[in-house]
């Protein structure tokens, strides 16, 4: 098995919550520790509190992948008599690295909203609020007849497709010039000499993000020393991501069966606003604190809207919306992403055999108590 490096995993969770996506404001990624030390055993946990991280070092965990950020404003000292200081320095002292996957898992597809969503039982769903969309663009390559189809395979795993397609792209037959100079090392043709060739101009619509490789995996493919290619930037909108998610429940139910069935699929207590014989099915559910999306769920047109850290004015103004809401706490609408995220690694970390044991932090529970 290949030994794993800490930028080894944290180039997985970039994968399957792209750090690209996180909002401005947020703090995600690798911010603690060397990108290049061995990994052997990984821990999750939702918060990176003190608890969390004595956990890690004392299980001899080189990396903690955490959804909170530890370092979230900027620091202007480092020192141990600093509460956060300390946590820092425990943590460096253990050789534990730490990752924080952020606002970007849960914008992501899959991510925690869509897990949210799915525990609570909505179908149909769609992003609540977009806040972007992926930038496109059209790459052109022209490809002698013989080595088309090794192109297009080579191309089609980074190319995008169109709804319920794949595998999308454009042919047109040409013929294409070149005099090979001196010192060139041409597949077809002889240096000096003029030479037409039988090629084809293949299309494809490609997501800036995915570029480099693409790029990478065109000259492995190509047959020519210096393939034409052509990068065309387009005003076509990609795929599009954002906040929370909204979908329907197969049936209707009364706002306090709702409650009810929110509290023992997510195992925490709930509070509710609205009348509790109020028939919902069109719901909104955002992750950890989602009252700035009260318009957008009523907006479009929810019935009520699921998430953490309502206010006693978020609540007036739902009620003004005609909007239900129910409140399952910030770690109750969070803790999702600890299994779920140690799954993903364990399932990508064996895909790539790369030798790493994923551990979940059992011992978090939430910050405030209920009594």
């Amino acid at each position: 098995m290949k030994t794993a490096r800490v930028a080894d995993v944290v180039g997985i969770i970039n994968g399957f919550a792209p750090f690209r996506l996180a909002e401005e404001w947020d703090a995600v990624g690798l911010q603690i520790g060397d990108p290049n030390a061995t990994v052997e055993r990984i821990m999750v946990a939702l918060d990176p509190r003190q608890a969390a991280v004595t956990a890690a070092i004392a299980a001899d965990c080189q990396l903690l992948a955490v959804h909170h950020p530890l370092l979230f404003k900027p620091l202007k000292k480092l020192v141990t008599t600093d509460p956060q200081g300390a946590l820092v320095m425990q943590a460096v002292r253990g050789n534990l690295a730490v990752a924080a996957l952020h606002t970007n898992y849960d914008i992501a597809q899959n991510g925690l909203n869509d897990l949210l969503a799915d525990r609570v039982g909505l179908t149909d769903c769609q992003i609540l609020k977009v806040t972007g969309s992926d930038e496109l663009l059209k790459l052109v390559v022209f490809v002698p007849v013989d080595h088309v189809a090794g192109v297009m395979t080579a191309l089609f795993k980074f190319c995008r497709g169109s709804g319920n397609y794949r595998d999308c792209s454009y042919r047109t037959n040409g013929t294409g010039t070149f005099t090979p100079l001196v010192g060139a090392k041409p597949f077809i043709g002889t240096v000096g000499q003029l030479e037409e060739v039988a090629e084809e101009r293949l299309e494809f619509l490609l997501p800036k993000r995915s570029l480099s490789p693409a790029i990478k995996a065109l000259l492995a493919a190509h047959p020519y020393e210096e393939p034409a290619f052509d990068l065309y930037p387009l005003a076509n909108p990609g795929d599009e991501f954002g906040l929370g998610r909204i979908g329907r429940l197969p049936e209707p139910l009364p706002l306090l069966d709702f409650a009810r069935k929110v509290s023992e699929a997510l195992q925490t207590p709930v509070r509710f606003c609205g009348d509790p014989q109020r028939s919902v099915r069109k719901i909104a559910v955002c992750s950890g604190s989602g009252a700035s999306l009260l318009r957008e769920a009523h907006f479009k047109g929810a019935d009520l809207l699921l998430t953490g850290d309502l206010k006693h004015h978020d609540a007036t103004d739902a009620e003004l919306m005609g909007l239900a809401l129910v409140d399952a706490g910030h770690f109750g609408t969070e803790m999702l992403m600890v299994n779920a995220v140690a799954t993903q690694l364990r399932k990508d970390l064996a895909q790539r055999s790369l030798s790493v044991e994923v551990l979940t932090h059992s011992g978090e529970a939430p910050l405030f108590q209920v009594i």
